[in-house]
C-alpha cells in the first residue's frame, strides 16, 4: 500500500480494501491490518482508518470482533454455489431447526438494548412490506440475522449467515412466491413479534419455544408447497 494524502479520505481508503478483498488479496476469514497499521500505510488518521471499515462492515464485507481485529467475511461468487444447488428446501430449515433454539438461547441471555431496538426495527420493517414477499423477505432474513447478531457468539453469527446465503440463492425464489401468501406474512409477522417480545423479556424457554414452533410452521408451508410442485 501506497501512503496518501489523508484529505482524500475514508471512502478512497475503503475503495482501496474492497478492491483488494473482492480480487482476493485478503482471503475470507483473514485478518486485516490493525488500524494502526492501516493508518501508517495510508497516511491516514485512525480515524478515517475506522470510517473506512465502518463502510466495508455495512457492505458485509468484513466482521468486527471486539478485542480480535478485523476479519474478511466476502466470499468469492460461486462459494455456495454448489451446496445450494443440492439442498432442499425442507433440508435448509431443518439445519435451522439445529442453529436456531439454540442461537435464540443466546440472544435472550445476551443482547443488548441496542440489539433489542433492532428486532423491534426488523419487525416494523417487515411489516410495512405489506404482502410484497421480496420486501418482506429482505427483512425476515435481517430479522433472524439480527437475532444471530444478539448472541455475541461470532461463531454463531458466522454459521447463521452461510446458511443464509443458501436460503438467498436464485433457486428458493419461486418457492418464496408460492408459499408467501399474505395470511402467512401475517403469520410470521405476528411470529416474529412475539419472538422479539420474549427475548426482550429475557424468556428463555418461551423464546425457544417460539422460534421452534416458527421454524416447524415454515417446514410445514414448504413441504406442501413441494408436494404441490
Amino acid at each position: 500500500m501506497v501512503p496518501v494524502d489523508a484529505a482524500r479520505g475514508s471512502a478512497w481508503i475503503a475503495d482501496q480494501l474492497r478492491q483488494a478483498i473482492v480480487e482476493g488479496s485478503y482471503k475470507f476469514g483473514q485478518k486485516l491490518p490493525a488500524e494502526r497499521q492501516l493508518a501508517e500505510a495510508f497516511n491516514a488518521s485512525r480515524t478515517t482508518v475506522r470510517l473506512a471499515l465502518d463502510r466495508l462492515e455495512t457492505d458485509k464485507l468484513v466482521a468486527r470482533r471486539i478485542g480480535s481485529g478485523t476479519f474478511v467475511s466476502y466470499r468469492q461468487p460461486g462459494e455456495t454455489d454448489d451446496i445450494a444447488e443440492i439442498t432442499s428446501p425442507v433440508e435448509l430449515i431443518e439445519a435451522r431447526l439445529a442453529i436456531e433454539p439454540y442461537m435464540t438461547r443466546l440472544a435472550v441471555l445476551n443482547a443488548s438494548a441496542k440489539d433489542l431496538e433492532k428486532l423491534v426495527e426488523a419487525c416494523e420493517m417487515a411489516e410495512a412490506a405489506g404482502n410484497d414477499p421480496t420486501r418482506f423477505t429482505e427483512w425476515d432474513t435481517q430479522f433472524h440475522i439480527r437475532i444471530a447478531e444478539a448472541s455475541h457468539n461470532p461463531l454463531m453469527l458466522w454459521i447463521y449467515r452461510r446458511v443464509n446465503e443458501i436460503r438467498a440463492h436464485d433457486q428458493w425464489a419461486s418457492m418464496r412466491d408460492k408459499i408467501l401468501t399474505p395470511q402467512r406474512i401475517a403469520d410470521y409477522n405476528r411470529q416474529h413479534r412475539a419472538l422479539a417480545e420474549a427475548i426482550a423479556s429475557r424468556d428463555v424457554e418461551g423464546a425457544v419455544a417460539m422460534v421452534t414452533s416458527h421454524l416447524h410452521y415454515a417446514r410445514r408451508q414448504l413441504m406442501g408447497a413441494e408436494g404441490s410442485v
